[in-house]
């Protein structure tokens, strides 16, 4: 048989008082709640962020795509412009 450590079974319940306490009890309580906020916040954060990107991606993208076809619109005329030669002086445009 394995010997006896002393005061074994005290130790054990110290350990047990003091995970029972009151104290550890609230600090438990604490962490959780702490837990639930946070992770509520990261939610919310995230669809705010995905509001705002989306947000982003329909006022902007149009602007891109138009400022891109006006300059393909300003090329194409140039390029005709260059085929079909200078235009006369009387010409209003």
């Amino acid at each position: 048989m394995a010997p006896k450590r002393i005061g074994a079974g005290r130790e054990s319940s110290i350990l047990a008082k003091i995970s029972n306490s009151e104290i550890v009890s609230q600090g438990r309580r604490s962490a959780c709640d702490a837990v639930y906020v946070s992770k509520k916040l990261l939610r919310s954060t995230g669809k705010a962020a995905w509001f705002a990107g989306t947000t982003v991606l329909i006022l902007v993208v149009p602007l891109i795509i138009q400022t891109e076809r006006d300059q393909m619109l300003g090329e194409i005329e140039f390029q005709q412009a260059s085929f079909l030669g200078p235009t006369p002086a009387g010409v209003l445009q």
